[in-house]
């Protein structure tokens, strides 16, 4: 271990909002969308004087029929907004159901019992989003509720153009549903290239439309819900519904070399995740000066950085509202250098030896700017592909199987192969540890960056690469969303994922098999990410080349 002297960061982490800056009036607005319903739907509202957060809303009901593997209404999700000068975050991720157990998925020898926690209706968490969509527009929505639904439910009702491997995850994520529910029922005929209707989705956003968010809580799709419980042996009641809470929380804000990062809080690891990141690179800014980017030095520098926040992470983060989890001392300076300084950086440090350091898969993601400069980053999920595979009979949406997120046995890894400790536990009403990372940067009080990704356990070093890339590389916006990607997450042992997509060089690809790692690739796209960046009054976007998104700027 070498000597450890604290340097000065440029780094301060807060959740105090800043004071109001109004920005000056932009170009345009912007949507960055991971498809093309979803970006022309936003691109309507932005011409019809709606702003991000009506944009937004709009956006998240169309993907919810265009985008079936990921948008949703049955599962749940994070905002994170810039609104008239000043941060915002809205936690509207799912929760534990009132009858759920800590040991609810593992059989007579304590053993978890495969798949339990992610196919059929008892891995479904009592949904979000439609109550935190609610949410954002009682409070900073212009245009009617009912004018914001009004695309989605023409999708689901007039239908849509399927597109090739509708899926982020792979064929399998499909396989496992297929028998199992009454997946095939509904979507077993989906074909890329036709046209796909939803006539019971269209009914419930009707209803919805019409009523509110009490509809889908408290009136008939909230009974249809119940039935498919009550029919499947899940665990959501009427009474889950009924008392279902989105909460407005104050955004974790990383100040980096005079930009602000504004990203999510607990119950996200996201943000401290990033804060983490940002802080221990900066601490080992000797070590990555001049190494160039995606060689096999900056690979391994940024795998024993990745490595030692994912065992913070397993140790001592979950939902706020039930265990105090060391925010403060997790992002503080000295701990960060500390950290740090336990970096090998020519060498794999053993997995064994990175503990704790304190004494004591299917998302998807939208950014929206408006033209007076408010900004909405959205993920939403239901967790792997197509969630639980249940759909409410007589509503046409999809369950989250989102339940997984919890540690069903602490030490023992969830899909996403992370694993955790007591403090993620399963709680009646808690609600399960993500990684989503809706993240905005400012300067000068003004947006200049709104980013954010798909991906599990990959979304943290997802956008904290993206982030690396404009602000270290400054590589154009395009670019630094396309370029190659890494990941490593403590467990597997000394293994590095990488993606078909931007495949890494050989060279670099057997200098890091001799140091000792090994190389995986992980069968699905390291992401998606949708960005927006702006430059004074120019707006760009970069829609994700791994996926089939679409950016537009709206004059």
């Amino acid at each position: 271990m070498r000597a450890v002297t604290l340097k000065t960061l440029a780094l301060s982490v807060m959740f105090v909002a800043s004071s109001p800056v109004f920005a000056v009036a932009l170009e345009g607005g912007a949507v960055a969308s991971p498809d093309q319903y979803g970006a022309q739907v936003a691109a309507q509202i932005l011409k019809k004087g709606g702003n991000a957060v009506d944009a937004a809303v709009a956006t998240a009901f169309t993907l919810a029929v265009t985008y079936p593997e990921a948008g949703n209404i049955g599962g749940g999700g994070f905002m994170t907004l810039f609104m008239n000068g000043k941060p915002y975050f809205l936690d509207y991720r799912e929760a534990a159901p009132k009858s759920a157990t800590r040991n609810m998925y593992l059989d007579d020898k304590g053993e978890v019992i495969p798949g339990m926690s992610l196919v059929g209706a008892r891995a479904s968490g009592v949904p979000g989003t439609v109550m935190g969509l609610w949410e954002a527009h009682q409070k900073f929505g212009k245009l009617p509720w009912s004018e914001l639904l009004t695309p989605a439910i023409g999708y689901a009702k007039n239908g849509f153009t399927v597109a090739d491997k509708q899926y982020m995850y792979g064929a399998e994520a499909i396989k496992q549903l297929n028998g199992k529910t009454n997946f095939a029922d509904y979507f077993g005929n989906m074909k890329a290239g036709e046209t796909f209707r939803q006539p019971e989705l269209a009914k419930t956003l009707e209803r919805i439309a019409s009523k509110g968010a009490n509809e889908f809580y408290q009136g008939q799709t909230a009974d249809l819900m119940v039935a498919q419980m009550q029919h499947d042996n899940g665990l959501i009641t009427r009474q889950d519904l009924q008392d279902y809470k989105a909460i407005w929380r104050k955004p974790l804000h990383v100040n980096f070399n005079g930009n602000t990062l504004y990203t999510a809080p607990l119950p996200s690891s996201g943000g401290i995740a990033l804060a983490q990141l940002i802080g221990m690179k900066q601490q080992l800014a000797d070590d990555f000066n001049g190494v160039p980017l995606n060689s096999a030095r900056y690979v391994h520098l940024l795998a024993e950085i990745e490595k030692r926040v994912f065992a913070d992470r397993a140790n001592y983060l979950g939902d706020p509202d039930f265990s105090v989890a060391p925010v403060s001392q997790l992002t503080d300076h000295a701990y960060l250098a500390k950290r740090a300084h336990e970096v090998n950086p020519t060498a794999i440090s053993p997995t064994e030896n990175v503990k704790a350091g304190l004494e004591s898969h299917q998302t998807t993601h939208f950014s929206i700017v408006d033209a007076k400069g408010n900004a909405v980053s959205n993920t939403y999920t239901l967790n792997w592909d197509y969630g639980s595979g249940v759909v409410v009979k007589g509503a046409g949406f999809l369950m989250n199987d989102e339940m997984d997120d919890f540690s069903s046995k602490p030490g023992v890894a969830n899909a996403f192969g992370v694993v955790g400790g007591d403090a993620n536990a399963i709680e009646p009403g808690k609600r399960m540890l993500s990684s989503m990372s809706p993240s905005l940067v400012t300067r000068d009080g003004a947006v200049t960056l709104v980013l954010g990704t798909p991906g599990g356990s990959r979304i943290f070093t997802t956008v904290f690469q993206v982030l690396n890339n404009i602000y270290d590389f400054h590589m154009p916006l395009k670019d630094a969303v396309a370029a190659q990607r890494v990941h490593h997450q403590l467990l597997p042992k000394d293994t590095i994922y990488t993606e078909k997509f931007a495949p890494m060089p050989a060279s670099v690809a057997d200098e890091l098999t001799a140091m000792g790692y090994t190389l995986k690739d992980q069968g699905w796209s390291m992401g998606n990410v949708q960005a927006i960046k702006i430059d004074g009054t120019k707006v760009e976007t970069a829609s994700d080349p791994r996926g089939r998104g679409v950016g537009m700027v709206v004059k």
